[in-house]
């Protein structure tokens, strides 16, 4: 970094009174901050890095105090760097401002297959942390896993289930992959049995039924892991919690079961029930009919979730979720992202696939098509509904795809309509035959933000449960 940039970095920092996911500010007057290590390790932790501001006192506002001694403080700083594992090599530099010294020492992201960064002092297990927000939290031992199982290039979905009985898979959906292996794998045409075939496609290891196998094939693979299933639920408001014009918490609660070519129809299907679909009367008369959500990219995101997700001992007893809201739909699955791949690479490079044989044995089912087209699948599906694109993300480890449905926009247009209604003095009985809503939804739910925002007043306002009372524009 050059000084000038950390001039510009630390007026930044001050006028948004505020660190952030890759900004960490100490005050340093009187010595060397003595426990670096949760910000090395975060900042190591993640792609971009972070940058450590010495000299700035958050306590106070983040005045500009200035380092104790620039020169001692590099010199402790860099020893702690060296009680990481892997060692980390911190870049400083020194700048003046109203003549005080400032030091940044910038922390570079280390690559995937060196990470967890942690503390030796503690341990990987206590000393590996992420950066969460303007926070330093400790890594979850599952966070710590994920890494190892890419390091050590750990397959879980090829590990075998103990007890599994190969006489319950589904011969039909069995016979179909077994066609299909002969059709496409010409060398497994000819003289390979249909047993040799299944050991060397990863559906079985030595006779017992993989991970992989049991989950495609099997007529009930809850038998075996209970929470490898979807929840998924359609609720009436925007929060969890919220409830609707009857009260009730839930418009639709449904566990989801089966093999994953079972589950991922019965999915779509729930969405596709618990969607609106809105009427469109075009120019010429004809009527058009518009999903809230476009289905296609739809089964693509809870496809991605259950090929992708992470299937290790550590998550088999968490779900797939997917919660629709008033103006949302969140699916969420356990497995952050796999490999040497951000956030923002997504669907723009050909990512490592975490499971690589269960990911094969759905393309030749015709499941999916293992070319890498799901997320720019999904960004275009949206486009071309004119709805915003999804958003993806990665918390402690879960990955969820947040799909927006306009609700918003019709939300505004609603109050709009509701506000210019009133250009006339309105009685509560008027509002709600306006709305077709139920008396507390209306009142509470529409009526309350417009007035708590200053579009609408009371025309009684020191009597307001009068039953005179009117609502009016301002």
């Amino acid at each position: 970094m050059q000084t000038d940039a950390l001039k510009k970095l630390v007026m930044d920092i001050c006028n948004k009174q505020s660190e952030s996911q890759n900004i960490e500010v100490k005050a340093a007057t009187k010595g060397c901050p003595t426990r670096l290590f949760d910000t090395l390790s975060s900042f190591s932790n993640q792609d971009e890095g972070g940058v450590i501001v010495f000299g700035l006192d958050e306590k106070e506002d983040f005045a500009i105090k200035g380092v104790y001694d620039s020169q001692d403080l590099q010199k402790k700083v860099t020893e702690q760097c060296k009680q990481m594992e892997p060692t980390v090599r911190a870049l400083f530099t020194i700048c003046e401002i109203e003549e005080k010294i400032i030091v940044s020492a910038e922390i570079p992201g280390v690559d995937i297959s060196e990470r967890p960064v942690f503390y030796k002092g503690v341990g990987r297990i206590k000393g590996s942390y992420v950066r969460v927000g303007e926070s330093d939290e400790p890594m979850s031992e599952y966070e710590i896993y994920s890494y190892e199982a890419f390091r050590k290039r750990i397959r879980d979905d090829i590990r075998t289930i103990i007890n599994s009985k190969m006489q319950l898979l589904d011969e039909k959906r069995m016979k179909d992959y077994l066609d299909a292996v002969k059709d496409e794998r010409k060398n497994l045409a000819e003289n390979v049995s249909n047993e040799e075939i299944m050991e060397l496609m990863g559906i079985t290891a030595d006779g017992t039924p993989t991970l992989a196998g049991l989950m495609t094939f099997s007529k009930y693979p809850q038998t075996y892991f209970p929470q490898l299933c979807i929840t998924a639920v359609a609720l009436p408001g925007t929060e969890m919690g919220a409830v609707g014009d009857d009260g009730e918490r839930f418009i639709d609660n449904k566990r989801i079961t089966g093999s994953i070519p079972d589950m991922l129809e019965e999915a779509v299907e729930f969405v596709r029930k618990n969607s609106r679909t809105k009427t469109i009367i075009d120019e010429s008369g004809h009527r058009n009919d518009k999903a809230e959500y476009p289905i296609k990219a739809v089964r693509e995101a809870i496809l991605n979730a259950l090929v992708h997700r992470d299937y290790s001992i550590h998550t088999e007893n968490v779900p797939i979720r997917i919660e629709m809201y008033r103006d949302r739909m969140e699916i969420m699955n356990s497995g952050g992202l796999y490999g040497k791949i951000s956030i923002d690479a997504l669907g723009k490079v050909h990512p490592e696939t975490r499971n690589a044989v269960l990911a094969n044995i759905l393309e030749l089912l015709k499941v999916t098509e293992n070319r890498y087209s799901g997320i720019p699948t999904m960004r275009m599906e949206f486009l071309n509904a004119g709805l915003p694109a999804p958003i993806f993300s990665v918390v402690h480890g879960e990955f969820k795809v947040v799909m927006r449905n306009g609700y918003n926009k019709e939300a505004q247009s609603i109050s709009d309509s509701i506000v210019e209604f009133c250009c006339t003095p309105r009685t509560r009985a008027e509002l709600i035959a306006f709305t077709g809503k139920s008396r507390t939804y209306t009142m509470t739910q529409m009526v309350q933000p417009l007035i708590d925002s200053g579009k609408l007043k009371l025309t009684l306002p020191e009597k307001p449960k009068s039953s005179k009372q009117k609502f009016v524009k301002v």
